[in-house]
């Protein structure tokens, strides 16, 4: 779980309001228990959703204490919901299960865990494998919300089949079966959560009850003065697929497209190092539907150009000097029972050479408890570009008396140097320049206008 709602690890005693300076307490009205609870009953579907002083606690978090947070899921709500709701029909499952995600990453889908996990629903490496979720150093399936979230339901699916029960799947789901099986064996066998609720792990107590707080608070939002329109909400952009083959620069193909690149990386949340790697074969790149034809019609130049940008400088940061912690983050893992150097260093995509630097090991031994610092570089997005930046953008040059000229930079082609310039054609230029064919180089200087 992403959202350390769990801070409180089941710490959270029912709190007392302080009004804050720019807030009025008429915002937070006043909701009795017997209230929250008949409200509960009436979203009530296949789940059960037990009413209880630990979830109105967390009710008052998330209406209250942190509004801000709920906030920022309802922000991505509406880019989400539709395709877990989408994946939960398609296998009749329950579709209040939708908003587990929220718990797990606060519906952020590049979230990542101190542990390792990932995605809008926070896979381990390993779990993600055994349901088809690949992972290298360009790509991480657990961050494709439709990739992460089919194998998510058939996940969920299957802890639903080992128990015959959502709330023991939702807490096998947090917690791992194993630890479920033994809080039921540890309970005298009892048969629902509440029942071994003192059972299982400090952390899967608070689970459950935020899933069940997370759907009362989204459930009513007007009644606790959530006001929508001052939301500034993301919505799912049509989307179309363009296969890519081998190396592909993102931020070239989006200035190359004339698209936002943010909106690329909003599209593509699993390409984590901003380029797809040597070798790619048929990759569905999502590109936005209204694009998608003139695209394709140029499919072959744009990609062509897009595969000749930023290579070696991220095979450099792919394999960096050994110790390097330059341009990454720290984390701090607790060595946990079965982990060896090698498996946590296969987990971050890091070396064990580079493990024993950072933390000063002579051996490759480790104990449990132990805390190992590690240096992550950290995943391609919105605010981390400046880290995978290439400068790429081709400016027109001016200069020559008699016309302007343009100065070819590496990885262009006639066909994106005529994007940059309006009404100008690929004949056109070649023309202008006595071309016969398309063929150009860095360096050449291509008259753009007499």
């Amino acid at each position: 779980m992403i959202k350390y709602v769990i801070l409180f690890l089941g710490l959270i005693p029912t709190f007392q309001i302080q009004a804050q300076k720019d807030v009025t307490l008429d915002q937070f009205p006043e909701v009795s228990y017997e209230l929250m609870e008949d409200r509960l009953r009436c979203v009530e579907g296949s789940i059960p959703l037990e009413f209880n002083t630990r979830i109105k606690s967390f009710v008052d978090y998330f209406t209250i204490r942190d509004r801000e947070y709920t906030k920022s899921v309802l922000a991505n709500r509406d880019l989400f919901f539709p395709i877990f709701e989408e994946a939960l029909a398609k296998r009749g499952m329950p579709d209040e299960l939708k908003y587990l995600s929220i718990v797990e990453s606060g519906l952020r889908p590049n979230a990542m865990s101190r542990v390792g996990a990932a995605g809008l629903w926070q896979f381990m490496p390993a779990t993600g494998r055994s349901y088809g979720l690949s992972q290298s150093w360009y790509i991480d399936e657990r961050m494709d919300p439709y990739e992460a979230t089919e194998a998510a339901c058939r996940y969920l699916k299957a802890l639903y089949n080992m128990f015959g029960d959502w709330e023991l799947a939702l807490a096998a789901y947090n917690t791992g079966p194993g630890n479920v099986r033994k809080a039921i064996r540890r309970s005298g066998y009892q048969k629902t959560f509440w029942e071994i609720y003192n059972y299982l792990p400090r952390e899967t107590r608070s689970y459950v009850p935020q899933f069940v707080a997370m759907i009362y608070t989204l459930n009513y939002l007007d009644e606790h003065n959530f006001i929508i329109d001052e939301i500034d909400m993301n919505h799912q952009v049509a989307h179309d697929t363009l296969q890519v083959n081998g190396y592909m620069h993102m931020e070239t193909f989006a200035n190359l497209v004339n698209l936002c690149v943010d909106d690329l990386i909003s599209l593509n949340p699993h390409v984590i190092r901003g380029a797809t790697p040597d070798g790619t074969t048929n990759f569905p790149l999502r590109i936005p539907s209204d694009m998608a034809e003139d695209i394709r019609r140029n499919r072959l130049m744009i990609l062509d150009s897009a595969s000749k940008v930023g290579r070696a400088e991220l095979e450099y940061l792919a394999r960096s000097s050994p110790g390097s912690t330059y341009g990454r983050t720290r984390q701090v893992y607790r060595v946990r029972s079965g982990d060896v150097l090698g498996s946590i260093a296969q987990r971050y995509h890091v070396r064990v050479s580079d493990l024993k630097r950072w933390n000063n090991l002579n051996s490759n031994l480790i104990r449990v408890g132990q805390r190992i610092n590690i240096w992550t570089l950290p995943h391609y997005s919105s605010s981390t570009r400046e880290t995978y930046v290439v400068k790429n953008v081709p400016k027109p040059v001016p200069v020559v008396t008699g016309g302007i000229y343009h100065l070819v930079k590496s990885g262009e082609s006639l066909w994106s140097i005529s994007k940059l310039y309006q009404d100008l054609s690929i004949e056109k230029i070649k023309k202008l320049n006595n071309l016969t064919t398309s063929n150009i180089k860095p360096g050449q200087k291509l008259l753009i206008n007499m």
